[in-house]
């Protein structure tokens, strides 16, 4: 019993005497089993109480607790309401109600059940931070971070609010803040395991490395079995290029809970970094258990590497765009199995895949012809069975249709080396902090004598906006590109790409461009490590952070390439 609920437990038992004799003993005996964590026996007591009294509500508000921590949280609902209904107007009650909402994800509920328990008791701290939490769960992080806020003005010392605080923090990529919030925490908690967990997930975002697996290994000192500490130790050891200890640390995690889905996609990604795709592959199909997998049904059956020739296939886009472009190449490899292949894909992408002889493309959302097996794309490595030295070629495979070609050349350059940059991706990638470099930091880039640069990039930051207007050797048509043909119809007038991971990298590989990559120290997997050219993309040089190198050298060293071809 965590020390919210004992505090609810000891105002039940404070109410325990306003109930019938025989209904206030039993629920008198089971307090006391929950109390000692005893919650079967609890529970029984709860149950046995009920059936003295029906309407008894502190006994179903406490079953309500036990069913919430333990999982069963369409049941805590069910009791905590009756609760409530029997009598229980009480602001303990609407959190606990909360709380058994939120594990069942459905957060606005549980969002309305706090303020029902704030309206009641203002102050309440606890309701504050799983409000917090909610909010968080909905994405509005400034709101969690204000009721966070809110209930530290409340309870200064409460370590779980402060570790919660830095958790939001995290979230909105504040490190140094989120740092902060968790080792107050830790003042007050030493033995928090959680907090130090996330705190090595911290400390690893800003590059102290060293500190990182310092504090994961802390946690595990308390917790030896905590999944989350063992997965972030395995991150911190990973950015450390210790990839023999990450994996024996993620193994670790995996043998401990083979159902968590964090330590188990984060051992795929590792093993496919490091090479070992034959491993990797299998271990990669855990990405269907992610929240953020595009999980689309039919009612066809999934190919699993049986005979397909005379069979009509679906292969269907599953994650992002250079996902899409980078795993398209499959549909040539099933069609040369004897199959009519049809290639479901963004409505951005459709227009690229023309190349593709023999497949039908169609665009996501639209109307499919008939097909009688289907399969996502990124399980297409696992079924043929792909390794580094059986990588698909057949680059160039995307094409950028004529008419957008002609439509954008009077808008480039005409002098000079003509290239093409890229410099942020999405902003909702966890890694995004590690990848994407704000515009200002290409300076060097672009003072390179003998070169035109055209921006590649559709959506430009804010941060990045001032910059951008005022450098005067780029040209900036991110108005009117609509979709990836006109980006293709760019590039394909152009000498260069220079980009970060973005899907502009991966079209400019399979459109066999010349492309510059600026890579982390440890990128995504497709990139693998010590190498500077890919297999997947042939036209491709791979510019990488080396050790605790800062952006400033990588572009520094790019520059410096780049002068030598514009002089040529």
């Amino acid at each position: 019993m965590n020390r919210k609920q004992r505090r609810a437990a000891e105002a039940a038992a404070k109410r325990a005497g306003s109930a019938g004799p025989r209904a206030a003993e039993l629920f008198a005996a089971g307090l006391a089993h929950h109390q000692a964590g005893r919650l079967g026996e609890a529970e029984t007591h709860y149950r046995a109480a009920l059936a003295a009294q029906p309407d008894y509500p502190d006994a179903l508000h406490l079953l309500g607790v036990i069913a919430s921590r333990i999982g069963r949280h369409d049941v805590a609902v069910d009791l905590i309401g009756r609760a409530i209904a029997h009598g229980g107007d009480h602001s303990h009650f609407h959190a606990n109600l909360g709380l058994a909402l939120a594990g069942l994800r459905r957060f606005e509920e549980a969002l309305a059940s706090f303020e029902r328990a704030l309206a009641a008791r203002a102050d309440y701290a606890e309701a504050l931070c799983h409000r917090g939490d909610t909010l968080r769960q909905l994405g509005r992080l400034d709101a969690a971070l204000a009721s966070y806020d809110q209930a530290l003005a409340a309870r200064p010392d409460f370590a779980a609010a402060l570790s919660d605080r830095g958790n939001v923090l995290k979230a909105m990529r504040r490190f140094a803040d989120a740092l902060a919030s968790y080792d107050r925490a830790l003042a007050l908690r030493p033995d928090f395991c959680g907090a130090l967990s996330n705190r090595a997930v911290t400390l690893q975002a800003l590059d102290r490395l060293d500190e990182a697996l310092a504090s994961a290994d802390r946690a595990l000192a308390l917790d030896p079995g905590a999944i989350e500490a063992l997965t972030n130790r395995a991150g911190a050891l990973q950015e450390l290029r210790r990839f023999d200890e990450a994996l024996g640390s993620y193994d670790r995690a995996v043998a401990l809970a083979p159902d968590n889905i964090d330590a188990q996609i984060n051992r795929a990604l590792l093993l496919l970094l490091t090479g070992d795709l034959a491993h990797g592959w299998p271990a990669y199909e855990w990405r269907r258990k992610l929240a953020s997998w595009d999980a689309s049904t039919f009612a066809q059956p999934e190919w699993s590497g049986e005979d397909i020739a005379g069979k009509r296939l679906l292969l269907h886009a599953e994650q992002g765009f250079g996902d899409t472009i980078q795993f398209a190449r499959y549909a040539a490899l099933a069609a040369a199995r004897g199959a009519a292949v049809i290639l479901a894909v963004q409505a951005s992408l459709a227009p690229l895949f023309g190349a593709l002889p023999g497949i039908t493309v169609v665009a996501k959302g639209d109307p499919l012809p008939p097909f009688d097996l289907q399969c996502p794309l990124l399980s297409l490595p696992r079924l043929f069975g792909t390794t580094l030295a059986t990588i698909p070629g057949g680059v160039p495979y995307v094409a950028a249709p004529p008419d957008r070609i002609a439509a954008w050349a009077p808008r480039l350059p005409r002098d000079g080396l003509r290239v093409g940059l890229a410099w942020s991706g999405h902003p909702a990638n966890t890694k995004d902090h590690e990848r994407s470099i704000p515009f200002a930091q290409l300076a060097p880039l672009l003072g390179v004598a003998g070169t035109r640069f055209v921006s590649l990039q559709k959506d430009v930051r804010a941060a990045d906006a001032d910059a951008l207007a005022q450098s005067g050797n780029i040209v900036d048509l991110r108005a009117d590109l609509r979709d990836f043909a006109d980006t293709a119809a760019i590039v394909a007038q152009l000498d260069l790409v220079i980009t970060v991971d973005t899907a502009v990298a991966h079209l400019a590989g399979a459109m066999g461009k010349p492309v510059w990559m600026l890579l982390p120290r440890t990128p995504d997997f497709r990139w693998l490590i010590d190498r500077d050219t890919s297999p997947w993309y042939p036209s491709a040089r791979l510019f990488r952070k080396a050790g605790m190198e800062r952006w400033d050298a990588v572009i520094a060293r790019v520059a410096a390439q780049l002068a030598g071809l514009a002089a040529t």
